[in-house]
């Protein structure tokens, strides 16, 4: 196998940085190092850089420069616009609403306020993996202080009814952050049509470095800062910036809102072609979330009878990679806790698969995926006493 390039399925984990983005970040490394908080020329070219960036990811967004708020990635962003609100009320004065498919960013969060003594409900899913709105309004307290539902999925790809859980939202005058971080550069992102309170975005997923994200904060909503230091990023945020993290994230931006229609219906097809050849060729498969309401790019199926894990290490041995149940807790061998939120058996969701195309995706890669898998599923499948095939 030697140098054969990797076939790579992962794109909702993670993105190589394009080429373009890291030329634009090379020279922040050495000739432009410079601290953007210093005052002296250079530095203030730093500065200069930075709020460019901001501008990019605003326009990119649809918001304002002034809402756009540098972090270390979605993660922290999650963390910050969930404990920023909550920070502000007294335990008993604070009812918190999220539903059972988020992200571990926001799963866990919502899980550690909860044991802090928060009041927290966690929101059921349709077979289907969507939110149902009128859960959401059944849901909500006189003390509700913030709702926070994901605009897609990070396993199955399953776009959520934001728009509508929003506007609920605000007839209550509760506020509402939604982790968009794989949204962005698969869907429109309009945070000023969406209305959305709080959004979190993250670099990685729109070929562009790790390490860096944004919050966006609408004008006027107020949150406690998480990190305390010099005065960064409005108070908000503090530390010194990452100048080279931000000007890629920046130039990714410009990037992924200018270029997504011209893979994006190239992606689109090569998932469905994979979707029906693997229906075809592997009897007892599902694929798991609605498919009406779904990023162009993920597919998301449990093959029966066989675990996820076992699949994923035979493939690798033909330079095949992709993710079984959720790429950020890989190294849990609890069975995905979206799946099971879905309705699915502990079994079938041991056994699910996550492929996430993106723009560097070849017919050469569909064609290796439906090549290779089935035979391997053949052959675990031969070996597994609960397989009557």
């Amino acid at each position: 196998m030697g140098n054969k390039r990797e076939h790579y399925f992962d794109y909702n984990a993670t993105t190589p940085v394009d080429e373009r983005v890291l030329e634009v970040m090379n020279g922040f490394f050495h000739d432009r190092f410079h601290n953007p908080s210093s005052f002296y020329q250079t530095a203030r070219q730093a500065r200069s850089a930075v709020e460019e960036a901001r501008s990019k990811l605003a326009r990119a967004l649809n918001a304002s420069p002034e809402e756009v708020f540098f972090t270390s990635g979605g993660t922290e962003s999650d963390n910050l616009a969930i404990q920023g609100v909550v920070r502000r009320f007294l335990k008993d004065d604070c009812h918190i609403i999220t539903s059972r498919i988020e992200h571990p960013a926001v799963k866990n969060t919502f899980e550690f306020l909860e044991r802090e003594g928060y009041a927290v409900t966690y929101l059921p899913v349709n077979p289907g993996g969507r939110v149902k709105p009128g859960d959401l309004s059944r849901a909500i307290r006189k003390n509700t202080r913030l709702v926070s539902v994901m605009t897609a999925n990070n396993e199955t790809g399953v776009i959520q009814p934001v728009t509508e859980l929003i506007r609920i939202c605000h007839r209550h005058g509760i506020l509402f952050h939604t982790d968009a971080v794989q949204a962005l550069g698969k869907i429109p992102v309009d945070v000023k049509n969406l209305d959305a309170d709080l959004a979190s975005f993250s670099s990685h997923k729109i070929y562009g470095p790790k390490g860096v994200g944004i919050l966006y904060r609408k004008k006027g909503i107020k949150l406690v800062p998480m990190i305390h230091g010099g005065g960064h990023e409005k108070g908000l945020r503090n530390g010194t910036e990452n100048v080279p993290g931000i000007v890629g994230f920046g130039e990714a931006a410009r990037q992924v809102v200018t270029e997504t229609k011209e893979y994006r219906e190239r992606i689109r097809k090569m998932r469905d072609r994979i979707q029906r050849a693997l229906l075809e060729k592997i009897p007892q498969v599902q694929i798991n979330g609605d498919l009406d309401h779904r990023l162009f790019n993920t597919l998301n199926l449990s093959i029966r009878f066989i675990e996820g894990e076992s699949i994923i290490a035979l493939l690798e041995q033909h330079r095949i990679a992709l993710s079984s149940g959720s790429a950020c807790s890989s190294k849990s061998l609890e069975p995905s806790h979206t799946l099971l939120a879905m309705g699915l058996s502990h079994e079938d969701a041991h056994g699910s698969l996550r492929i996430s195309l993106g723009k560097n995706n070849t017919d050469a890669d569909a064609d290796r995926l439906i090549e290779v898998l089935p035979g391997i599923v053949q052959g675990l499948r031969e070996r597994s006493p609960l397989w009557e095939g």
